[in-house]
């Protein structure tokens, strides 16, 4: 998964349980790939250039998230 022109690529991504995700940040600011319910996933903050690689929920279910410095931007992790 990678962020470029302040979007998730894809921002709508299907994962298996407890799958390793890596978000990789090809913008010129640094971003975040934060659930918005609860505490489901949180790379931090990704400087330009830079990856962060965070483990999916084990609970099946959609997780809406976004950018926590950029909040509109936005997509949805599901999990099955």
């Amino acid at each position: 998964m990678s962020i470029k022109d302040f979007k998730f690529r894809p921002a709508d991504l299907t994962v298996a349980p407890g799958a390793k995700i890596t978000v990789t940040n090809n913008d010129t600011t640094t971003h975040t790939m934060t659930a918005t319910k609860g505490k489901a996933f949180d790379t931090g903050d990704i400087a330009p250039g830079k990856s962060a690689t965070f483990t999916a929920p084990s609970k099946a279910g959609g997780y809406p998230y976004d950018c926590t410095i950029h909040p509109f931007m936005t997509g949805t992790l599901t999990v099955k």
